[in-house]
């Protein structure tokens, strides 16, 4: 017999492997119980409470998982009795009708369990979910409206409730993007990493459609990440929508600072970065300009931090020219930016090295649209 859903359970918050140790630091400051670090995300504990505000106010979390339950089976009839008897009317019957939502399982295996074949484990779950519970199971990932995972490891079955739907770098104001555009949750990570500090200002010199500039603005006015977002958590039966406002409602955020600038050659990306800042809400306090890095000089005030998120040469530009352009960043930097720190992500260290700026950390590779990206840092300049 099947034990009932426990109050209290394991939630995964997923992170780009690299990022994990400062979306460990995110979870600690927002308060999430028991954090812990592996291997492409961070553990916490909590209920469906934390569920929802997971995918509410982490900045660095691209998915929340919620672990629901869990069984040995060494072979695909244990596996398939256990999925039959599983209490699947505790999550997934919707408060309407279980029709109206479709049903996917994804099975991950390792060699060190004797079920190995994730596709056969995929049909088991799938078969007994819509003859025991009468789901419909949807035929392609993109149609899924619930989704299982289900991780298969030393004879050990782990379920889990995907509860974000469409992944959280996706915040729901950057309708505008200009090529090869940075995530939202690297952004945040990548300015945690620096260091940010949310009273000083901040300065990206090939800004694209916006992303660091807004995302510190976010940071600094203390703005939930979700907020302009719907998540698949909405279609589970644990789904409380005035508790979830509530914790909208007592969401703590004040006016941020009006001292983000992003600056870029192309207009028309600027007119983009302008108006994704205001769907964001944080267009007065971004100011976005159309002028080449030639003539980037810092903003009146006190140094702060500049972070760069310039073409590879892999995807846009050519890797030769591009040469130049980090070799006149760094001279900007050394000969107009004193007492400034420096960031710059780029996947290639010879176009870092190009900048002839005194990097003191560079980050793990973390991956990105296929490359492998680094985040370079100088201390004060």
């Amino acid at each position: 017999m099947t034990d009932p859903a426990p109050a209290i359970f394991e939630i995964f918050l997923v992170t780009l492997p690299g990022l994990e140790e400062f979306l460990l630091a995110e979870a600690r400051e927002q308060g999430f119980k028991k954090p812990k670090a592996i291997s492409g995300g961070v553990l916490v504990q909590g209920g469906w409470s934390e569920v929802w505000r997971a995918n509410l106010v982490l900045r660095g979390a691209s998915k929340v998982l919620a672990r629901i339950g869990e069984f040995r089976a060494h072979h695909l009839a244990q596996l398939d009795k256990h999925a039959r008897n599983f209490p699947w009317a505790e999550f997934l019957a919707p408060h309407q009708d279980i029709q109206r939502h479709s049903v996917k399982v994804e099975v991950s295996t390792n060699r060190k369990s004797e079920i190995y074949h994730s596709g056969a484990a995929e049909q088991r779950f799938e078969r007994a979910i819509s003859e025991t519970f009468g789901a419909r199971i949807a035929e392609r990932l993109e149609d899924t409206d619930i989704l299982i995972k289900v991780r298969i490891a030393r004879n050990l079955v782990i379920i889990s409730l995907e509860t974000s739907g469409t992944a959280l770098h996706k915040r729901g104001y950057k309708q505008a993007m200009g090529k090869a555009p940075l995530r939202e949750t690297i952004a945040a990570m990548t300015l945690r990493a620096c260091g940010y500090k949310r009273k000083e200002p901040l300065v990206d010199p090939m800004c694209g459609s916006g992303t660091f500039p807004i995302e510190a603005a976010e940071m600094a006015g203390n703005l939930m990440a979700g907020r302009e977002r719907n998540f698949a958590f909405e279609k589970l039966v644990s789904y409380d929508a005035d508790a979830v406002q509530k914790i909208k409602d007592d969401w703590f955020t004040r006016e941020p600072p009006a001292h983000f600038y992003g600056y870029d050659k192309n207009a028309s990306v600027i007119e983009s970065a302008k108006a994704n800042a205001a769907r964001a809400g944080v267009g007065n306090a971004c100011h976005f300009t159309a002028q080449p890095l030639s003539k980037l000089t810092p903003p009146e005030g006190p140094p702060g931090l500049v972070i760069v998120n310039p073409p590879y040469g892999e995807r846009i530009g050519n890797k030769k020219d591009l040469l130049g352009l980090y070799r006149e960043f760094g001279d900007v930097m050394q000969q107009r930016f004193k007492g400034w720190r420096v960031g710059l992500v780029t996947s290639d260290d010879a176009l870092a090295q190009a900048t002839k700026l005194p990097w003191a950390k560079t980050s793990a590779p973390i991956p990105h649209g296929g490359l492998k990206i680094k985040l370079y840092q100088t201390e004060g300049l």
